[in-house]
C-alpha cells in the first residue's frame, strides 16, 4: 500500500465529503467494469440484446460523472483543500473523466457488435480481440483495486502492462489487414473489427492514466509522459 494517509479534520462533515467522492469513484468504476464485461460478452457471443443493454446503461455512468464532478467543485470552492486533500480531489476529477471515457469505449464496442450480428462467420474473427479485451478488463479491475487501497506497486505494474497491450493491438491490426487483403468480401466486417480493437486499446490507455493518478495521489509526483523505468522512487 502507498504511504498516503488522508488527513482527518476537525469538521466531520469535511471528512465525510472526502470519503464520499472516493466512494463515488468506486461506484462509477464498478458500473464501468460491468459495462466492459458485458460488452466483451456481447461481442464474443454476438448477442444483440446484451449489446443494447450496454448502450442503455451508459447514461448511468454519465450521470455519476456529472454529479461527482459537481461535488468536487463544491469541495474546492468551500473547503479550499491543500496537500493530500487537494491531490485527492484532483485525482478524483481526472479519474472519473477517464472512467466515463472507458464507458464510452464499451458503448462503442456494443454498437459495433450490433452491426456485426448479421454477418456470417463474424464470430471466428474475434477470438484474439476477445482475448485482448479480457486482458484490458483485468487491467481496469486492477486499476480500481489500486485506487481503493492506494497501492502504488499495483498501479505501477498495471501502468507497465499498457505497453504490452499496445504491442498486441498492433499485431492484431496487422493480422486483420492481411485477412482483409486476402478476402475483399470481408472488408465490412474487418473494418468494424478494427474499430473494436481500437476501442479496447484506448481502454488500456485510460486504465494506465488512472494508474498515473494513483501514483500522483500517494506520492505527489507526476509520472505522465515518462517511461516505466523512469518512475520516481519513494
Amino acid at each position: 500500500m502507498g504511504n498516503l494517509k488522508l488527513s482527518q479534520h476537525i469538521s466531520r462533515r469535511y471528512n465525510e465529503e472526502l470519503e464520499d467522492i472516493r466512494s463515488r469513484v468506486l461506484a462509477m468504476g464498478g458500473l464501468v467494469e460491468e459495462q466492459l464485461k458485458q460488452a466483451m460478452q456481447a461481442l464474443e457471443s454476438l448477442n444483440e440484446d446484451l449489446a443494447r443493454e450496454v448502450i442503455d446503461n451508459d447514461v448511468k455512468v454519465n450521470a455519476l460523472e456529472v454529479s461527482t464532478d459537481e461535488e468536487c467543485a463544491v469541495i474546492l470552492a468551500r473547503r479550499q483543500p491543500a496537500a493530500s486533500d487537494l491531490r485527492l480531489v484532483v485525482a478524483v476529477i481526472k479519474t472519473i473523466t477517464d472512467l466515463e471515457r472507458i464507458g464510452d469505449e464499451a458503448k462503442r464496442i456494443a454498437r459495433m457488435t450490433r452491426r456485426l450480428v448479421y454477418y456470417d462467420g463474424a464470430s471466428r474473427l474475434f477470438t484474439q480481440i476477445v482475448i485482448l479485451g479480457e486482458r484490458v478488463r483485468k487491467m481496469v479491475h486492477g486499476t480500481l483495486d489500486a485506487f481503493i487501497h492506494l497501492d502504488t506497486e499495483t498501479a505501477a505494474k498495471i501502468w507497465s502492462e499498457d505497453r504490452f497491450v499496445d504491442r498486441e493491438y498492433e499485431s492484431l491490426i496487422r493480422e486483420l489487414m492481411t485477412y482483409m487483403m486476402e478476402d475483399p468480401h470481408s472488408i465490412p466486417v474487418i473494418v468494424r473489427a478494427i474499430f473494436v480493437a481500437r476501442a479496447i486499446e484506448r481502454i488500456g490507455d485510460r486504465a494506465g492514466n488512472i494508474c498515473e493518478y494513483v501514483i500522483y495521489l500517494v506520492k505527489g509526483k507526476d509520472v505522465r509522459h515518462t517511461r516505466v523505468d523512469q518512475q520516481p522512487e519513494g
